[in-house]
């Protein structure tokens, strides 16, 4: 199932996240840097979702709050609370 999700705080406007029940695999940023972007989505892909939220939730850019990784790990909380309420 495909998931997108508009970020905040960060250069990646949306993140759009393509799921096989709790295996994430692809993820694709829409903008941002693209050696980073693409560095995050390869190595999620393939792995479990409470995995890789664990390994990027948190991480910040600079001084900024929040990173285009901890945004992806946001992406996916939000993708195991829509998965709970249906």
């Amino acid at each position: 199932m495909q998931y997108s999700y508009k970020t905040r705080g960060v250069c990646s406007q949306n993140i759009i996240i393509d799921m096989d029940g709790d295996t994430v695999r692809k993820v694709e940023f829409v903008g941002g840097c693209p050696g980073n972007t693409i560095g995050v989505a390869r190595l999620s892909e393939g792995r479990n979702i409470d995995e890789v939220i664990g390994i990027v939730d948190g991480i910040r850019c600079g001084a900024k709050p929040t990173s285009c990784p901890d945004q992806l790990a946001k992406a996916l909380k939000s993708i195991k609370d829509q998965r709970a309420q249906a």
